[in-house]
């Protein structure tokens, strides 16, 4: 019994282990999971790294040049070689290129994690900056003329809650 026990929880271990990946094309490497953290270092295409973690549209990755988070879309996980095709697997999607029909694709990616979202707080600053760019009903009705834009009635959705 106690072999069978080691035995699943080894394998449970290495089910665990990070994830091996190639970047599909050169990219910087950054302290924290954001498009203006720190550069650590610049990974060439074909680099091979260590997949850790995953936030939003980053992962935290380990290779030989350094640690660090890179763009999801830098990487191709798994095979190495597949990774050298030019336009394959993620890059061919975010070129909206993809496949032998050359088919427009698009990806999307949430933008804010659960931590962010519990850290959020109240800016007054940011909500009057939204709030200026609002339209008034004459602006847009100005701009729908100018584009002739037609009006089209359209029922609201019914309330999920209304059925309870």
């Amino acid at each position: 019994m106690k072999l069978i026990l080691l035995f699943m929880m080894l394998l449970t271990a290495s089910a665990q282990a990070a994830e091996s990946a190639t970047t599909v094309k050169s990219d910087s490497v950054r302290a924290a999971p954001f498009s203006d953290a720190k550069i650590v270092v610049t990974l060439p295409a074909a680099t091979k790294v260590e997949i850790l973690k995953k936030d939003g549209g980053w992962y935290q990755i380990k290779s030989a040049q350094g640690s660090g988070w890179i763009r999801m879309l830098s990487l191709r996980r798994g095979d190495a070689k597949a990774a050298a095709k030019p336009l394959s697997g993620l890059a061919g999607l975010a070129s909206g290129r993809s496949g032998t029909g050359k088919i427009v694709a698009t990806t999307g990616i949430r933008g804010l994690n659960e931590e962010e979202l519990k850290a959020a707080q109240y800016d007054e600053k940011q909500v009057a900056l939204l709030e200026s760019s609002t339209s008034s009903r004459a602006q847009a009705q100005k701009f729908a003329d100018k584009a002739r834009l037609k009006a089209r009635q359209m029922d609201y959705l019914a309330d999920p809650g209304a059925s309870k």
